[in-house]
């Protein structure tokens, strides 16, 4: 078989390019002179590889991208830094604790970890305040000490109003038995969401003139335009609570005989002994108070929150809330003894 040739020579002697069977298939392939062939394939194969190859631009970072990454890099170095952070807090604690309480060093070198040094730190300051409250109440570091020696509750000083220092010596916290001075207390306690016990016991003769010594049984029958005449002295909302309070006590005085047997239940006639050693120890509320207060608003009565409440039986003597370093606590004590033997020979 003769193989065709590829050039054939011309009248002008050059060589005419002459078609030749292409290797991949029938398609032809033409070579201008003084030029090489190229496999179009092949370079369509590398090109489209490079451009694959080739990395596409970054986009520009939006501030919520960059937001992200700064906050994963930190949470990186976080993680990467905790056991030295850690050890660093555990160090810190205990040399701040060693100074308040050497049982902030015993809790570090236990555990050694954070949540105990904090607890033991704690337990040093509350020893330090403890110690502080104990010697205000001596009245001997800041030669705030009372004229007679005596050791008072921690909120009454010797800056305090004359008048209140004679209430918490003389009435505050001891038992009463009698339907006048129960209301009166209950009235004057109603005011203390709007006055302190300084102003309200400096207006105290007034309102006794107002309101009839604080009878029941008379206010309940006064007019309403006389007790209003008396808005300097107390808010309007005050006065006709007062009013209508008087009013709903003499229908209990009609239901139990007495406005103190019906006080006197909720405790079982006999007072609470709190035995409270620190101020902050005495509650502005109790469950008993809120179970009062509830009895109270359901027959009518106004003006007697939970902290109304309590406020009147710390005042009544229904509560001992002396601190245990007053002087009072032990006479309030052995006024409740006494009242106690007195009631159980009244049934006998």
């Amino acid at each position: 078989m003769s193989v065709p040739p590829r050039f054939r020579s011309t009248d002008s002697g050059e060589r005419d390019f002459r078609s030749v069977l292409g290797p991949t298939g029938n398609k032809l392939q033409r070579k201008p002179p003084g030029m090489k062939l190229e496999n179009k394939k092949m370079t369509t194969t590398i090109e489209s590889k490079d451009e694959k190859t080739k990395k596409k631009p970054d986009p520009p970072a939006s501030p919520t991208t960059t937001l992200k990454q700064c906050s994963s890099l930190c949470s990186s170095l976080l993680r990467k830094n905790s056991a030295s952070m850690t050890a660093s807090y555990s160090s810190d604690a205990s040399s701040s604790c060693e100074s308040s309480s050497s049982s902030c060093k015993k809790a570090v070198r236990r555990s050694g970890s954070v949540s105990s040094a904090v607890g033991a730190c704690a337990v040093g300051r509350r020893k330090l305040v403890d110690e502080k409250d104990d010697k205000v109440a001596g009245g001997g570091s800041n030669g705030d000490c009372f004229a007679d020696g005596r050791r008072r509750c921690a909120w009454i000083t010797p800056k305090s109003d004359p008048s209140y220092v004679a209430f918490h010596d003389e009435e505050w916290g001891v038992p009463v038995h009698d339907d006048k001075k129960l209301f009166e207390l209950l009235c004057l306690s109603g005011a203390l969401s709007e006055l302190s016990w300084t102003d309200i016991l400096s207006r105290r003769q007034l309102l006794r003139e107002v309101f009839m010594d604080f009878d029941p049984v008379a206010v309940s029958e006064l007019n309403e335009k006389k007790v209003i005449s008396a808005i300097s002295l107390l808010s309007e909302v005050k006065l006709r609570s007062i009013l209508d309070n008087s009013r709903q006590v003499r229908k209990i005085i009609a239901e139990y005989g007495s406005f103190k047997k019906y006080m006197w239940n909720f405790v079982s006639n006999k007072p609470t002994q709190s035995q409270f050693r620190y101020q902050r120890q005495v509650p502005v509320k109790t469950s008993k108070a809120e179970f009062i207060s509830k009895d109270l608003v359901r027959r009518g009565f106004r003006s007697v929150s939970p902290t109304v409440i309590y406020s009147f039986m710390q005042a009544a003597g229904l509560t001992n809330d002396h601190l245990t370093g007053c002087f009072r606590f032990q006479d309030c004590c052995v006024d409740a003894e006494t009242t106690t033997k007195a009631k159980k020979t009244e049934r006998e």
